[in-house]
């Protein structure tokens, strides 16, 4: 295991852009160098972490065990990074539809030496929308978009309450919605800001597009200061695109 602050991100060949873009805007920002993970289903399939399976039931993925739809494919494997980091020390969960503006090492330090199991920001974000920009159905749960940017206390005892066979069998609902937590710290908004939900008076550390973003042909943002974060992100992928020619 790396002693650098790690970093997993939820990974999708379909969203690969996004997540090139996350890990060039984690990189430019950091003050200290970090590791970066790309949790891939495929890669901790083979190492017998992960066994959930699913049908397509209308186009969309059904997860077989509680029968509900789902849209990524790290839906459920973010819940693996405690035991994927050896249950030591902390590690971070982003998905991938993101990205930096400021020094994620920030973020470790400030919670460093608190006690918790797992720490995010705690929104309160119920989407109207019963679609996704890629038509797929919106699934609402308690705690919602808390799962999405989670800093994991990996060496905590709480967490022995979340073993593999939970990942691989519990429902969607029970997981996202963090039932297997007991100390769940808070983490302010700035880190995980919501297009078309955070207060446009925060300053955010990371932008979260969760209503689709500038990888999805004809998306526009409901508010202007979301359009002006899709023309940073579009810049970033400049950059990006630039430097790997």
């Amino acid at each position: 295991m790396s002693s650098l602050p790690t970093i997993y991100i939820g990974y999708d060949p379909k969203e690969k852009v996004y997540c090139d873009v996350l890990e060039y805007s984690i990189n430019k920002y950091s003050s200290s160098p970090v590791n970066i993970v790309r949790l891939k289903q495929d890669s901790v399939r083979r190492t017998g972490l992960y066994w959930r399976t699913k049908i397509i039931k209308d186009g969309q993925q059904v997860d077989s065990f509680d029968g509900k739809p789902f849209s990524t494919e790290f839906s459920f494997t973010r819940f693996l990074v405690p035991f994927l980091n050896v249950h030591q020390g902390h590690a971070l969960f982003m998905d991938c539809d993101m990205y930096m503006r400021d020094d994620i090492n920030k973020l470790f330090n400030l919670f460093a030496y608190r006690d918790f199991s797992v720490a995010c920001v705690h929104h309160k974000y119920q989407p109207n929308d019963k679609y996704k920009m890629d038509n797929k159905l919106q699934q609402t749960y308690f705690r919602k978009n808390w799962s999405s940017f989670m800093l994991f206390n990996c060496g905590n005892p709480e967490l022995n309450e979340l073993t593999v066979s939970d990942v691989n069998t519990s429902s969607g609902g029970w997981l996202h919605g963090m039932h297997w937590a007991e100390s769940i710290g808070q983490i302010t908004e700035e880190w995980n800001w919501l297009d078309g939900h955070s207060s446009e008076d925060i300053d955010p550390k990371c932008v979260h597009f969760t209503t689709g973003g500038p990888l999805f042909r004809n998306w526009e943002g409901k508010r202007d200061i979301d359009n002006q974060y899709a023309k940073e992100w579009n810049e970033l992928y400049r950059e990006m695109s630039e430097q790997y020619d």
